[in-house]
């Protein structure tokens, strides 16, 4: 192991002198391998799938089709159009002492990335990474070793077709000794960032010695507020919730304002259609007891307001004003993402100013929440921490700085 990260850190001094344009070609020969490759892709992924029951929540991030391989191939396309933060100027000024200094973005380094069932991050840690000047070292779940292995083949063709050294990505061993290293790694690893589930977050970052950057889970809560518009939190709920159950940024606890109450089985209506089972408080299983399908309907624990479901299963509370709805997020939220459906601003804007998350939205369904969709190309995750970086880390966030000072012969006394 101790080989292996010695190579990948020569690896990454290497990427400092590679040409941006170089690394661009990289990427688009990289996406236009994947069509070339999806046959020979699908089938490893087939190889994990069958290890693996359909009703396990993991098992849609696992899953890989070509639709999904051919998006991943225009994400590549997108990060290789996107400009390099590398070299970029975040501050410059010159002291009266004549000295000139300019803080100017770097790479990070050696990361590590620590995940579980998602082949498709293997592409996107890779790309975001080597548009950074950073090496990676891939530590995937056992769930996913025979798609990571095919897809790492593949990038390193592409990697060897320009002449960028293949150490740059180093997909580790699946076994658990391989992160036990690469979390010990001091002196080889700048930053390791984990990536699923909480249990796996809590386990880096009780166990790293190195640096750790969390990309936490998603316990995402939706308040609708009493002077929300009928229509729109009915479809942005419908949203946030189904369009994708099995990733961080879909719904688990919906709250509702009282005045809401009679009106509850019309704003979860399509839900029947599509069998998610909601765990209400008294009052809000009261109102649906007799409108919503009785086999999907349950009384709420208090564990279930603090859990991320990654299924067709939501919470849901009722308050009595957005005071007790704030206290129910500041309690249960995982930093993730929020959301508030309203029209009062006043409203709107105590959400904004009290909710602390990464990312907080008004009259927006949250699965937005995604590196792809705020324009950055790709993401390696979702940060819920406020050091470094917080919310989709892209470009910007796989970077670091450093000062540049420029004298003429200046000496302190």
């Amino acid at each position: 192991m101790e080989q292996l990260f010695k190579n990948t850190q020569a690896a990454s001094r290497q990427l400092t002198i590679i040409p941006i344009a170089t690394i661009n070609e990289t990427l688009l020969e990289l996406a236009n391998l994947i069509p070339i490759h999806t046959a020979t892709i699908l089938e490893a992924n087939a190889k994990d799938l069958a290890r693996m029951e359909r009703g396990n929540p993991k098992y849609d991030r696992l899953l890989l089709t070509e639709e999904r391989l051919l998006s991943i191939a225009e994400d590549l396309r997108k990060v290789a159009a996107l400009p390099s933060p590398l070299g970029k100027t975040r501050e410059e000024k010159t002291l009266p002492n004549g000295l000139h200094l300019r803080k100017v973005a770097v790479p990070l380094g050696v990361v590590g990335i620590v995940y579980e069932a998602r082949p498709n991050v293997t592409f996107d840690v890779v790309a975001l990474c080597l548009k950074t000047g950073n090496a990676c070292l891939l530590k995937g779940g056992t769930d996913a070793e025979e798609s990571n292995l095919a897809i790492v083949a593949v990038i390193k063709q592409a990697l060897q077709k320009f002449n960028v050294p293949t150490d740059a990505v180093c997909l580790l061993p699946s076994h658990r000794t391989a992160t036990e290293a690469l979390l010990n790694a001091v002196g080889y690893v700048d930053v390791i960032i984990p990536r699923g589930s909480q249990q796996l977050i809590d386990y880096v970052r009780q166990h790293a010695k190195v640096p750790v950057i969390e990309t936490g889970a998603g316990i995402v809560h939706l308040y609708v507020d009493k002077s929300a518009d009928f229509i729109q939190a009915q479809e942005v709920i419908f949203n946030s919730k189904t369009r994708k159950v099995s990733v961080c940024n879909a719904l688990d606890c919906l709250l509702v304002h009282r005045d809401w109450l009679e009106q509850l089985p019309k704003l979860l209506r399509d839900f029947k259609g599509m069998k998610v089972e909601l765990y209400a408080d008294d009052r809000a299983y009261h109102a649906l007891q007799n409108e919503y399908p009785p086999q999907y309907l349950f009384h709420a624990r208090e564990s279930d307001y603090g859990t991320e479901f990654l299924a067709y299963k939501m919470a849901v509370k009722v308050v009595s004003n957005i005071d007790q709805a704030l206290d129910h997020i500041a309690k249960y939220s995982s930093k993730h993402s929020e959301a508030i459906m309203a029209k009062d601003e006043v409203a709107i804007q105590r959400f904004f100013n009290e909710v602390d998350a990464a990312v907080v939205y008004a009259n927006a369904s949250t699965a937005f929440t995604d590196g792809g969709q705020f324009g950055m190309g790709a993401e390696i995750g979702i940060s819920t921490q406020k050091l470094h970086a917080r919310g989709p880390m892209a470009l910007d966030e796989m970077t670091s700085y450093k000062w540049l000072v420029t004298g003429n012969g200046q000496i302190r006394r």
